[in-house]
């Protein structure tokens, strides 16, 4: 028998939806199998805590739940007369919405419940197949910029899977009817997307950062310098006297919102000085910065 899910969880029975998500979040993160890999438990707990949260996250599960009607695991409890669930029944039980991709982490998962079973007169209905687990590691580019994945099923198809607007590391999005066969049809597929880390780009909340190096000769001067961007290298003017750490804006060069409107990328100047040049050392020679720069540090 599976274990309770509110202790799964770590959260009381009368946890608000929104206790029960942050809860799930906060252990999805430090469960998740690509960040440990040497605990093959914490896997496991991973897909424990995920089935958990499926069924506390989805109303009308939790109350069928509460009300013994079903067990941890979704499937019917045992009941008097023709009860159609045993324990064979696969997890999933219930008709199943679907949930627009964009969801985070499955927030508003969940399916029907009993729907239907009035028509099927005492009896009730048969449970769906078991949903799927899937992990699909996503380009930074291909993140921010929602390019389509191709994935392949367990059953062997291969489908494109369009990437939700406002991607976070971690999110979750479920394939209607993608996942195990069974008498009242298919579960879902739930595929949890981990965004790679990249060479040069950092994420900052929708916005893309680049420490850019420029030389000392273009930031005195100026100059137009080709800059890369998620979506390909684009020209960026540097202004004359631009210091090391002055930030430009490309703008929506960064991750889709929720909302299609994207986020910026800023660019960091980082100029970069030749190491043992004669000649820029002999033109500097008797020159001196008299500014007061380290004024405002107090020295």
């Amino acid at each position: 028998m599976a274990a309770d899910p509110y202790s799964i969880l770590g959260v009381a029975r009368g946890a608000s939806g929104k206790d029960i998500k942050s809860a799930y979040r906060k252990l999805a993160k430090e469960l998740h199998p690509d960040t440990n890999q040497d605990n093959p438990r914490a896997g496991e707990r991973f897909s424990e805590v995920s089935r958990a949260y499926d069924l506390l996250s989805d109303s009308q599960k939790r109350a069928q739940f509460d009300r013994g009607e079903i067990d941890a695991e979704g499937n019917p409890a045992m009941a008097h007369g023709f009860g159609g669930g045993g324990p064979g029944a696969a997890r999933g039980f219930g008709g199943g919405e679907t949930i627009d991709l964009g969801d985070i982490f499955g927030g508003m998962f969940g399916g029907g419940g009993f729907g239907g079973a009035g028509a099927r007169g005492p009896g009730r209905p048969p449970p769906r197949g078991a949903n799927v687990q899937y992990r699909l590691n996503v380009a930074f580019a291909d993140a921010a910029t929602r390019a389509d994945q191709r994935i392949t099923l367990s059953d062997g198809k291969t489908i494109d899977l369009k990437l939700p607007a406002a991607l976070e590391d971690g999110t979750q999005v479920r394939l209607a009817g993608k996942g195990e066969p069974g008498p009242g049809g298919n579960g879902d597929a739930l595929v949890t997307l981990h965004i790679q880390p990249h060479a040069f780009f950092r994420r900052d909340g929708d916005n893309i950062r680049l420490d850019l190096p420029v030389s000392l000769d273009e930031a005195v001067g100026g100059a137009k310098v080709k800059v890369p961007t998620v979506e390909g290298a684009v020209m960026l003017t540097v202004a004359p006297a631009s210091s090391s750490g002055k930030v430009l804006r490309l703008k929506e060069k960064g991750f889709v919102r929720k909302d299609g409107s994207r986020g910026d990328q800023l660019v960091t100047l980082e100029i970069v000085l030749p190491e043992g040049d004669a000649e820029l050392a002999r033109r500097l020679e008797g020159w001196r910065d008299e500014r007061p720069l380290r004024a405002r540090l107090g020295v």
